[in-house]
């Protein structure tokens, strides 16, 4: 989060960086008009269900404002974390939220809150990141319609507040940077190893301990003390740090945390919430980092199939969902693909998931629905509609549910099984 900060103080307004991803300056936001782009390389895990934003908030530079439009009917949650990736808002659909301004303040933050500003939400770290998503069916119709609703989400310094409704033609903005964005890549490295250490102190600094933490925090910092003063500690935290970092990678594979449930399908309902559950927070945030709280998305992943075998395009799967077993949501859902580094495989149909966005599904006859997932299209062109195509190596299957019904939040409804045909 501090590095992400970093990159957003280079960001002179709101566009999107290398041509793909949305960014503003601290305390601004920038926002997609479409899905986002199959080569984008800034956050693991992206999906193609929604228009993302993108912002950092930054307490030194003072409170924020974000803009909430009417949505109408449309689905829509802004996600806003501080520097734990801990959500501290509750702004979206499921909360029956109403269009207006509020205000994201540091908790020491003592200013006067001007009249139209609907409501406060507080933060306790130096850092926060908002990312509205906004949910778009995968047609021509709704981008047309989507467009003025999303011209009216912003976020911007409370000193530009006046209480009216600002709008912005994100499909029109600025583009930041030259970074090749394209190709068979891991995520960007926001954490190097090599340099943990000397960023370490600052961290320490921006993000006060939790209640039961101070201790931990006193260890840390005469740690770094000694670090500063003896070059063979220093030595043994830069060695440590290496070591972690290769055991942080096992972590990037879904199979190897959170909580199993039925056809090797794993899960978690701590996201966004993670509190103390450091391991958790660190496996999130190395494979698929800025989850929703469980209530807003359930996530699901799955590396391997129903015989605990590693998914891999070479093979052809079937992923059958029973008439009265679609996934229980209020919100949407979706099922997505993706290649060993956890993006999008670029393929002739541009296509990266199935769902709720897909007018064309094609049912059988008793109202199930089979999904086909591999590397060559099905034989049938009559079930291509229904076809997720796979990279010709290992990949992942990851199932979203926004706003889920309480079958999803209690663990009585679990994905069905990928069969290998």
């Amino acid at each position: 989060m501090h590095n992400r900060l970093s990159i957003m103080e280079q960001v002179p307004e709101p566009g999107l960086l290398v041509g793909i991803v949305p960014a503003g300056p601290p305390n601004h936001i920038g926002m997609l008009h479409d899905y986002i782009r199959p080569e984008e390389r800034v956050v693991a895990c992206p999906n193609q269900d929604v228009v993302y934003g993108f912002g950092a908030l930054d307490a030194e530079r003072g409170p924020a404002v974000v803009q909430v439009p009417d949505f109408g009917d449309r689905f829509w949650v802004y996600q806003i974390v501080n520097q734990r990736t801990d959500s501290f808002v509750e702004l979206g659909k499921m909360y029956g939220t109403k269009p207006g301004h509020y205000l994201l303040a540091h908790e020491d933050w003592d200013g006067e809150v001007p009249e139209g500003i609907a409501g406060v939400f507080r933060y306790d770290t130096r850092i926060g990141i908002v990312i509205p998503r906004v949910f778009l069916d995968d047609t021509a119709e709704d981008r047309a319609a989507v467009a003025p609703v999303v011209n009216r989400i912003s976020v911007y310094p409370l000193e530009k507040f006046d209480g009216t409704m600002k709008v912005t033609d994100w499909a029109n903005v600025p583009t930041f940077g030259n970074a090749d964005a394209t190709g068979d890549q891991e995520e960007t490295q926001w954490v190097d190893p090599n340099t943990f250490f000397d960023v370490f102190p600052a961290v320490l600094d921006e993000i006060p301990p939790l209640p039961g933490e101070e201790s931990l925090y006193a260890w840390f910092r005469t740690v770094l003390e000694g670090a500063a003063r003896d070059p063979e500690i220093a030595a043994a935290l830069g060695q440590a740090a290496l070591d972690a970092d290769v055991t942080v990678k096992e972590l990037f594979e879904f199979r190897n945390y959170g909580i199993p449930v039925d056809h090797n399908w794993t899960t978690q309902r701590s996201g966004a919430r993670f509190g103390t559950e450091y391991l958790l927070r660190t496996a999130v945030g190395k494979s698929n980092i800025f989850v929703n709280t469980p209530n807003e998305t359930s996530y699901f992943y799955q590396d391997l199939d129903a015989d605990g075998r590693r998914l891999h395009g070479a093979h052809g799967y079937r992923v059958r969902f029973d008439a009265d077993q679609l996934p229980p949501v209020r919100g949407f859902w979706s099922l997505t693909v993706y290649n060993r580094h956890h993006f999008f495989h670029p393929n002739d149909l541009d296509r990266y998931s199935l769902g709720t966005k897909n007018q064309d599904l094609t049912f059988d006859a008793d109202g199930s629905l089979t999904i086909t997932v591999g590397g060559a299209a099905p034989a049938d062109p009559a079930t291509l509609a229904n076809w997720l195509p796979a990279p010709d190596d290992e990949f992942t299957l990851y199932l979203r549910a926004y706003w889920p019904d309480d079958a999803i939040l209690d663990g009585s409804w679990n994905p069905p099984a990928i069969v290998r045909a």
